[in-house]
């Protein structure tokens, strides 16, 4: 069907994923097999709220507001005696009020941002008081941030959906009438056996169905739990820490910078350059400036640029995001291209059966009508020939339930539930389902360098500074190089690392000082501190006066400091390369600012390329005067720098990660490392992990970027390292490999700008400990170890999705092919049906349910690395598959026609060694209730000979698994 192929891995069109839906037509419980998939019309009118929300919503609450002046006026508030007696001087819906309609005459009455933070009994320095009963008392009048939840379904919401199935309905009903009819005719409780073995059946595929169900969605509840895991960086009793979002309480202090979510409704403090991203709340893409005089920030936004310090003061349900969630309830993914196949194979198998399902009743009626014209007996009909009338129906209605393969597309959910919550043991977090099946098809790695090649635990191991290289791998090394560099080097220095950064040194409980920020961050002040420095002593002895945070487009960072005299610095750090070029001064070995010449440019620059060779990255630092009364409007300085020196940062290459390159390499995936760092420092982590190959190529950003299109079809494939790159970069090499390529495209990413490539990718894999909030809402995976070993972990599960789902589709597809053949060919040969719909409802059972239990929940195994992906053009039957299938149906067949006893079979159903124990023990009470399955058991040798048979099937489906089904 052309529907089906017009669903992509991600990012599929609304109008695809519709047209796909409605090709599937023939679903016997439409809820059940849609269940985990998203709401369409629900997102749609998340789409017309979202775009309504800055137009309507705020318009009504400024309106509100306005109406609530008017007859109140503001000097007229009065706090709630609750709020009082609590030890606060405003309540919850004054705070909302507040933020939600930026409203900046109510904040000036309330004494602004520093009076709300007075009202709410906190400290815009020291934060809320951690002591119990204090948070108990915040808890009980504001409240808590979390959003309300739909309630958990529990196990007899899934019964009651297993019971919608239509079939299984149309089955009760016959099952009602057999039972009416055959007590009548025959007594209790003979008459019974037909009526109550259908019931019986009912029951049981309903409860196998709903046990299997509830599990699945427990699991999702799990996974779905820990992706709205969040930690923010909050200021308590003084002290900086670490805390989930859903601790935190009006009142709080809470750090954002680039790439953090807003966590809740709150009042801007300080910080510099902040730039709010509220598309995600309004839906306008045009980032907002937030400062003193727009303070106002709103939950679920996202921080574009800069940083602050925020002032809590609304939470969970209160915020303007709580709001607008209380009025959706999406939920669920985009289909998967996996069940997107098998809602076409089972659509196209289920139409099919149907088209059987109507020959086999004809044929089955018209014996009987044949009988009874022979017989003559057309007007009179009997008690018996009314059942049999009501058994061919139920024949014909439980083939279809048995053609209509329902379990297709479920033992995709099942064994992407099982999966995801595998993978979340092994430290990857799946957001998205495609992604588990998409991995398994994964041609190509994109992978960072920084974090997920390498530890990220960085060291500052070496150092030039006054034109002088010395090791400063531990405090005493850092601390006698501290001792022989010139004063006026070591204050500038010292000055540089302690407030050009977006690190912090804080104190804990038990006064012993921790380091805040990135790796990078945490490794420069911990040399500060070796060098004998003090953090809070240098930043208490000057004010700064604007901040530029680093970036991966421009690569450096920058800060104004002004000076108690009033004299003003910029200080200046980054890549080596490009700070140095804004440099044209130098501190010489004496201590003395001199020209930065040929011959000290060249010392400098041969330096950095020393310790790019040692795997070390490299930074320079850099400050200039920038004169006094400097304006915060005004530019820091690009030009006319004086270089400090240069550091060197250790951040050696993860156990296991080079094997892991080698897993990936034997798998047919290419690996790539595109990063930020010189190119070669990028070549000797690459040769140190395997990537690099004497016919790699290592390019570098700028040089890629102008590459012409021919150009780039020539020498891609060859692109094993990508240094110096800019988010820019890594999103064309992505987007040349997918579409020019073919290729399917995994890429890693921690930061702001690694989203474009994150969401072009066809796997996203964000870091967790070092990724930002926006980079993680743009990726499929988040790996929770930042860990390259991760990543070959989540292909191998993905490639066993893929192989489980081959394996039960295989196993499905058989008994689909033998249980029609049977039925079809009996019913037109001999004027009956050998399977009756109790055994036929069994059938069904086994093959929906149990078998994908069976099968596609089966744990990976290493050999499934040493095989070629898939790739995006795979077929998911192929012709091996084809081959399996029709043999094992014809193997079944033959086994069927020999058992045939009394117009009834003893069947066997082919499938795993599991399936034969529970099929063996089933035939066993089918023996022992003759009476419900209508099963002879006086030819023992015929049931000897099956229990053999069955046994048969084990070593032929071992020399089956040694045919590899996907290379075809």
């Amino acid at each position: 069907m052309e529907e089906f192929g017009e669903v992509r891995p991600k990012n599929s069109s609304e109008e695809a994923l519709r047209r796909w839906r409605n090709a599937c037509w023939l679903v016997k419980n439409r809820k059940r097999r849609f269940r985990f998939t998203a709401n369409l019309s629900k997102r749609s009118e998340a789409a017309l709220i979202r775009r309504s929300f800055k137009a309507n919503f705020r318009v009504a609450v400024i309106v509100s507001q306005a109406a609530l002046q008017f007859i109140q006026g503001l000097s007229d508030y009065k706090v709630p005696e609750d709020v009082s007696a609590a030890g606060f001087q405003i309540d919850a819906d004054e705070l909302g009020s507040i933020v939600e309609g930026h409203d900046l005459k109510k904040l000036r009455t309330h004494g602004g941002v520093q009076g709300i933070v007075d009202k709410l009994s906190s400290s815009s320095k020291e934060g809320i008081s951690t002591s119990k009963e204090s948070l108990s008392r915040r808890r009980r009048v504001y409240g808590i941030n979390k959003f309300t939840e739909a309630p958990p379904r529990g196990f007899w919401f899934f019964v009651w959906e297993a019971l919608q199935d239509m079939t299984l309905m149309i089955l009760a009903v016959c099952a009602i009438v057999s039972l009416i009819v055959g007590i009548v005719m025959e007594g209790w409780p003979k008459g019974a056996h037909d009526g109550l073995g259908i019931v019986a059946s009912i029951l049981l595929v309903v409860f196998v169905t709903a046990t299997s169900d509830y599990k699945q969605s427990l699991q999702f509840k799990d996974l779905d739990t820990e992706k709205k895991k969040i930690i923010v960086q909050v200021t308590r009793n003084g002290c900086r820490q670490k805390l989930s979002i859903y601790d935190l309480l009006p009142g709080d202090i809470v750090h954002l910078n680039i790439g953090d979510q807003v966590p809740a409704d709150g009042l801007f403090v300080s910080g510099f350059s902040l730039l709010i991203n509220e598309s995600s709340l309004t839906g306008e893409s045009e980032p907002v400036h937030v400062h003193a005089s727009n303070p106002f920030l709103l939950s679920g936004t996202k921080v574009q640029d800069g940083s602050c310090r925020m002032l809590v003061t609304t939470v969970g349900m209160r915020t303007q995001w709580g709001k607008l969630m209380a009025t959706l309830s999406e939920g669920g993914d985009d289909e998967t291209p996996l069940q997107v196949k098998l809602n076409g194979v089972a659509t196209v198998i289920g139409q099919i059966g149907l088209f059987f399902a109507v020959v086999t009743f004809a044929v089955l009626v018209r014996g009987l009508f044949t009988r009874k014209l022979q017989e003559r007996s057309y007007w009179s009909w009997s008690g018996d020939e009314a059942m049999q009338l009501l058994e061919f129906f139920a024949i014909a209605v439980t083939i279809v339930v048995v053609a209509v393969p329902e379990g297709l597309p479920l033992a995709v959910t099942l064994s992407l539930a099982f999966a995801m919550k595998k993978m979340m043991n092994d430290k990857a977090l799946v957001r998205h389902l495609a992604a588990c099946e998409t991995m398994g098809s994964s041609t190509t790695i994109c992978s960072d360098k920084t974090g997920t090649l390498t530890t990220n635990h960085m060291t500052v191991v070496k150092a030039c500074i006054c034109q002088k290289i010395q090791e400063v791998s531990t405090p005493e090394a850092a601390l006698d190089f501290s001792s022989e560099i010139p004063e006026f080097a070591k204050k500038i220095l010292i000055q540089s690392i302690f407030s050009n950064t977006g690190g912090e040194v804080v104190y804990n409980g038990s006064r012993k000082f921790e380091i805040l920020g990135t790796p990078t961050e945490t490794a420069i002040l911990e040399f500060g501190l070796n060098m004998g420095g003090d953090f809070h002593a240098e930043r208490e002895k000057s004010r700064i006066v604007k901040v530029e945070p680093f970036n991966s487009l421009k690569k450096k960072m920058g800060v104004i400091l002004e000076l108690p005299e009033g004299d003003c610095f910029a200080h200046c750090k980054g890549a080596s390369e490009i700070v140095l070029a804004a440099c044209d001064k130098v501190i010489d070995h004496n201590g003395d600012v001199i020209r930065l010449d040929e011959s000290s440019r060249a010392f400098l620059q041969t330096s950095i390329e020393q310790f790019a060779n040692e795997a070390l990255r490299t930074l320079c630092l850099a400050y200039t005067e920038v004169g006094n009364g400097f304006s915060p409007d005004s530019p820091i300085p690009t030009q006319g720098y004086t270089c400090i020196g240069i550091v060197g940062i250790k951040d050696p290459v993860r156990p296991g990660v080079k094997e892991s390159v080698a897993v990936c390499k034997s798998a047919g995936i290419v690996v790539r490392m595109v990063t930020g760092d010189n190119i070669n420092t990028a070549k000797a982590i690459a040769r140190e992990c395997g990537i690099l190959t004497d016919d790699g190529i290592a390019i570098e950003g700028p040089v890629f970027r102008e590459k012409s299109d021919e150009e780039l079809e020539k020498i891609i494939p060859k692109i094993q390292v990508m240094a110096r790159s800019s988010p820019l970069d890594k999103h064309k090499l992505v987007k040349h490999l997918k579409n020019a390529f073919g290729e399917v495209v995994a890429v890693t990413g921690d930061g702001t700008n690694d989203a474009p490539a994150l969401h072009e990718a066809d796997i996203g894999l964000a870091m967790g400990i070092a990724g930002t909030e926006v980079a993680k809402e743009s990726a499929d995976v988040i790996i929770l170890d930042d860990n390259f070993s991760t990543i070959a972990t989540v292909a191998k599960w993905g490639r066993s999705v893929y192989i489980n789902i081959q394996k039960f589709v295989q196993f499905q597809l058989t008994v689909n092919v033998v249980a029609l053949i049977v039925n079809f060919s009996s019913a037109c040969l001999t004027g009956d049906a050998p399977l009756t719909a109790v055994q036929l409802l069994w059938v069904n059972m086994i093959m929906d349910t149990l078998g994908a239990l069976a099968l596609a929940t089966e744990p990976p195994s290493d050999d499934l690395m040493k095989r070629p992906p898939v790739g995006r053009k795979g077929k998911f039957i192929s012709n091996t598959m084809w081959r399996n299938i029709l043999g094992q149906a014809l193997y079944q067949l033959v086994i069927l026609w020999f058992l045939q006893t009394n117009g009834k079979v003893a069947f066997r159903l082919e499938g795993s060694d599991a399936d034969l124990i529970l099929n063996t023990l089933i035939f066993n009470s089918f023996v022992f209730c003759q009476v419900f399955n209508e099963i002879s058991s006086r030819d023992m040798e015929k049931w000897v000979v099956t229990v053999l048979l069955g046994f048969l099937g084990m070593p032929i489906a071992a020399a089956l698994k040694m045919i590899d089904v996907g290379s075809e």
